[in-house]
């Protein structure tokens, strides 16, 4: 028997979440930075004509609106009173409306056109950082000094880029060989290679380590034959600090081993990694701790950011146009999402203001004594305290660092697990890892401590239990080497 076919109703219960236009946006300028937040403020004011700075001069606030009124009153006197059509030519076309306001908005920072306008453009280029020149591009200025046939000066180049940002080459010659086509043998491929090795900076274009080395030692005078050999037939050794093994095989005494080393650390592992590295901004705080009679004062830091506002143009526009439901309509909501926009980054400044009150109370102890008295603690007990979601205090940390009189700290720095030692008190894991920093540091190098070693003296010193592998990870978190690779000969 067929199935019946045909449609049925039904009901069927289900909980959505829905956020709206405006929860999305105060949950991304919750999650940016101060200098990224001042950039959207930047761009909002640039793109809703109902938003304007508060200026400082009232007077100058007063003649530009003025100019816009004067402007307003121009355009409605172009227009009709048919009220079966749009109240006035202004309402005509609403998105020219904008386009022409934006001639009449005051530039944030007070700064309006004419020369000292030009002015501003001037000063921010030259405080426009400049993007540093690429390896390839390097590369290529030297290419165009030399003197090579149409075929030759492509494969060096096919050469230039294929190789990776530390200058190592990627392909083989076989493969730039039957990229470039057209007849190109591997011997021409590798004689591409081999000019582009002859560039500067030295040990570029190399197949691996071992060969970059060479390319460099080349580059230099005297007799290196030893050195040489080293890289050659001992690097593994070398790199493993297995030097004892490298004398024994070598016939060479363990200072002249030594001596050649000191000579290989002239050389670049990543000659081309030092092109082409993103400009380093300076961290800007959001959050600024002062001690003022004992107590720590937490203060959200607005400087940057220019005080905004609703322009009351457009708020008497609002009113004025009653009588049409649709420019009404159209200029509620444009004025709706400039007052969201607002705040939004007054709810920011809030949270993060009450997210920083609570880790100063709670690392009270780290403010005054420095990291080791650092708590453990989790967003959760931040989201509990201030009543709001764990992912509200993990968006509102995100990227932001925290000015104390320790210095300057990423927020997510307060964050931590940790574990208690043998009186109870709990200690953090940025603690503990300070506490393997330093017994590292005072280490006897010529016998440095395994991580089995290291475990004992926190449990001996410190009175805190964990296990190797726990050591392991802290240490290899903080960039110490095993204790192999510590070890001086």
């Amino acid at each position: 028997m067929n199935p019946r076919i045909g449609l049925n109703l039904s009901h069927r219960q289900e909980l959505r979440l829905l956020q709206s236009p405006q929860m999305i946006q105060a949950m991304q300028i919750l999650q940016q930075p101060l200098m990224e937040l001042k950039e959207r403020i930047d761009q909002e004011l640039q793109e809703n004509v109902f938003l304007e700075v508060k200026e400082q001069d009232q007077d100058q606030t007063e003649r530009e609106r003025e100019e816009r009124g004067e402007l307003l009153r121009q355009e409605e006197a172009r227009g009709g009173e048919d009220l079966g059509e749009p109240v006035s030519a202004l309402y005509e076309t609403l998105e020219e409306l904008e386009k022409r306001s934006l001639d009449f908005r005051p530039v944030p920072g007070g700064r309006k056109g004419g020369e000292d306008g030009e002015d501003a453009k001037h000063e921010a280029l030259q405080n426009t950082a400049v993007a540093g020149v690429t390896l390839a591009e390097y590369l290529l200025e030297q290419l165009a000094m030399l003197d090579l046939t149409p075929t030759m000066r492509r494969l060096v180049e096919l050469v230039i880029y294929n190789m990776d940002d530390n200058g190592r080459l990627l392909v083989t010659p076989e493969e730039i060989a039957r990229e470039a086509g057209g007849g190109v043998t591997k011997e021409q491929a590798e004689e591409a290679i081999r000019i582009v090795q002859k560039m500067d900076p030295p040990g570029v274009a190399a197949r691996d380590l071992k060969e970059s080395l060479l390319l460099q030692l080349d580059r230099f005078d005297g007799d290196h034959s030893f050195l040489r050999t080293l890289i050659q037939d001992h690097l593994e050794d070398i790199l493993m600090n297995r030097l004892p093994k490298v004398c024994r095989q070598t016939g060479k005494s363990m200072e002249e081993v030594k001596e050649a080393l000191e000579f290989l650390r002239h050389l670049n592992p990543k000659p081309g990694a030092e092109f082409g590295r993103e400009v380093n901004y300076t961290v800007v705080p959001d959050v600024v701790v002062e001690e003022v009679d004992g107590r720590y004062e937490v203060q959200v830091v607005r400087d940057p950011l220019p005080s905004l506002q609703i322009s009351p143009v457009y708020k008497k526009l609002l009113k004025e146009a009653k009588k049409d439901k649709k420019v009404y309509e159209y200029l509620r909501k444009k004025i709706e999402t400039a007052r969201a926009f607002m705040d939004a980054i007054q709810q920011r400044q809030s949270t993060l203001q009450r997210i920083s009150q609570v880790l100063v109370e709670k690392q009270k102890e780290f403010l005054e004594q420095g990291v080791e008295k650092l708590k453990p603690m989790k967003m959760q007990d931040v989201a509990d305290a201030i009543g709001v979601h764990i992912s509200t205090v993990s968006r509102a940390i995100s990227g932001k660092y925290m000015q104390t009189p320790r210095g300057i700290f990423e927020l997510r720095r307060f964050f931590s697990t940790g574990t208690t030692n043998e009186e109870g008190k709990a200690l953090s894991q940025n603690t503990i890892k300070e506490w393997v920093r330093e017994i590292v540091n005072a280490e006897d190098k010529k016998h440095p401590l395994s991580d089995d070693e290291i475990v004992e003296k926190l449990q001996k010193e410190k009175g805190v239990k964990l296990a190797r592998r726990t050591v392991t990870k802290y240490r290899k978190a903080l960039g110490i080497p095993s204790s192999r690779l510590r070890k001086s000969y």
